[in-house]
């Protein structure tokens, strides 16, 4: 199927229609948002590369269809655990139209999900496959694949009200969240303000096991907010973040959002 060219952008009118601000603020549930932000276009750097992409693809990768669209969050909408990552890997999640998959970094997350009982099967392959998550949801604050996997600070500010939807959709549920890796940590914490709950100040730093405690401004349940090393190469060939670790990590997370994991 070929892919059309990007039309004039959105971005910089937060009154259009296909503006995130407008088009996420309409969504009644995560269906429904899920289905919509597939189709933005309001970043026209993320467009082009995203798409240039999947007409060059991987040399391994020439007989796949790249999906070539924003990634949606993947996982039940009455989930109690949120993990949220970074952005798309081009030749990964632009390619097989799911979160964390096509990628070493996927490979090792759903593993560990598996390990725990949190997922129906250790492997992401694509889109559609069968995958089923157990009380968790993954999401990313940017939903293209951006150049070098460095979005700007603009491209992650236009794209911040699709999982400040999103949180706000699962607010009745969702008692802890995982951010993968510092721009995760940094990006969250006014999604978590926008979305209901107090953040302190001074902001609290990224770490590894790092811990915060939200209370929500309305006198519902508190928000937990772990940090994690991101699941990505750069981490694990040096050990900074193992296996053990993760799995560590993400069973205290787990316990916390009261979910009982292996």
């Amino acid at each position: 199927m070929p892919i059309e060219a990007a039309p004039q952008s959105p971005a910089d009118n937060p009154g259009d229609p296909r503006h995130p601000a407008e088009a996420a603020a309409r969504a009644r549930g995560l269906a429904a948002l899920d289905r919509v932000v597939t189709g933005c276009r309001a970043c026209p750097r993320l467009v082009e590369w995203r798409e240039e992409t999947a007409r060059t693809k991987r040399r391994a990768y020439q007989d796949w269809e790249y999906w070539a669209r924003p990634i949606p969050g993947f996982g039940p909408p009455d989930a109690p655990l949120v993990l949220v990552g970074l952005a798309p890997a081009a030749h990964g999640a632009n390619r097989t139209g799911r979160i964390f998959t096509g990628d070493p970094s996927g490979d090792l997350l759903y593993a560990a999900l598996y390990d725990l009982g949190l997922a129906n099967r250790p492997e992401s392959v694509r889109h559609g496959d069968g995958l089923e998550l157990h009380g968790v949801r993954i999401t990313d604050p940017v939903r293209c694949a951006p150049p070098d996997n460095k979005p700007s600070t603009a491209e992650r500010d236009t794209c911040r009200p699709w999982i400040t939807r999103e949180l706000q959709l699962l607010r009745p549920t969702v008692r802890t969240v995982v951010a993968l890796g510092g721009f995760a940590w940094q990006a969250l914490l006014p999604v978590i303000a926008d979305a209901g709950w107090q953040v302190p100040r001074p902001r609290p730093a990224f770490g590894h096991a790092a811990r915060v405690d939200l209370p929500a401004r309305d006198g519902g349940p508190d928000l937990r907010l772990y940090g994690c090393y991101h699941v990505s190469p750069r981490n694990t060939n040096t050990g900074r973040l193992t296996t053990d670790m993760l799995r560590s990590l993400l069973r205290e997370a787990a316990r916390s959002a009261g979910l009982s994991p292996r």
